[in-house]
């Protein structure tokens, strides 16, 4: 008797069924589902309303975009964009890879994230990154994939799935700003830390990414400062958000 030797399984999946950003009648889905999950997101909905708009397409333009957002306000940022862009036109690696340091200092690129750029622009021209194939994978594997990039952290990672890869179940739960709002919305006297955040976020599964967006949406309601991590694109029109690292 001759056995069939099974390969092992892939961690590549299947596309999501409903795929694109989570808005409209998908984001009401999910908003309905986090307010019979918990009191307490129920009240915030009801005070503050739905997230706004917020997302990405998907590649290396998007993921530069996290790693400059981060630790600079959102007209530094904007500004630091616009003169990429004026400087290469479209934001792909080779486009990078064209300028010098010197050059990208010049555009505003601060010396560690100038390494960072050029190492992930180096990554894809090289193929030792593949962004489609990362939209691919389950969560947890497009993040430790992504993560072996030199200026890549699990949040900036976990940012990427959320707004470019349109993920409906991350829990960015080393965001400070998200740990925060957490506080604010469970009116806790203490702020959470991560693993507290991702105890409470637990029954907001499979719609963590939205309980995250409207969490910060109720800080910026609440507090008067916009927190989400990745500013509006131009052509979005909701208030500026400022990047908090």
């Amino acid at each position: 008797m001759t056995l069939v030797q099974r390969r092992p399984r892939r961690k590549i999946v299947a596309p999501p069924t409903a795929p694109g950003p989570i808005e409209g009648e998908r984001l009401a889905t999910a908003l309905a589902a986090l307010a019979a999950s918990d009191a307490d997101l129920a009240r915030a909905i009801a005070e503050v309303g739905p997230p706004p708009p917020r997302s990405r397409p998907a590649g290396f333009a998007s993921l530069l975009d996290i790693v400059l957002a981060q630790q600079v306000s959102t007209a530094s940022f904007r500004a630091i964009a616009g003169r990429l862009v004026a400087a290469i036109g479209v934001v792909t690696p080779a486009g990078i890879l064209s300028l010098s340091e010197t050059e990208l200092r010049a555009v505003g690129f601060s010396r560690q994230k100038t390494i960072y750029a050029r190492g992930i622009a180096e990554a894809v021209a090289e193929g030792r990154l593949d962004l489609d194939a990362v939209a691919r994978l389950d969560d947890e594997a497009a993040v430790a994939e992504l993560v072996k990039l030199k200026g890549v952290g699990r949040w900036t990672a976990e940012i990427y799935l959320m707004f470019c890869l349109a993920r409906p179940d991350i829990l960015p739960a080393g965001d400070l700003a998200l740990c925060e709002a957490a506080r604010l919305v469970k009116r806790k006297r203490r702020r959470p830390d991560e693993a507290a955040l991702r105890r409470m976020g637990r029954p907001w599964q499979p719609w963590r990414s939205v309980a995250s967006r409207l969490l910060w949406h109720y800080y910026a309601v609440k507090v008067r400062r916009a927190v989400a991590p990745l500013p509006a694109a131009a052509d979005e029109t909701q208030p500026a958000v400022e990047s908090n690292g």
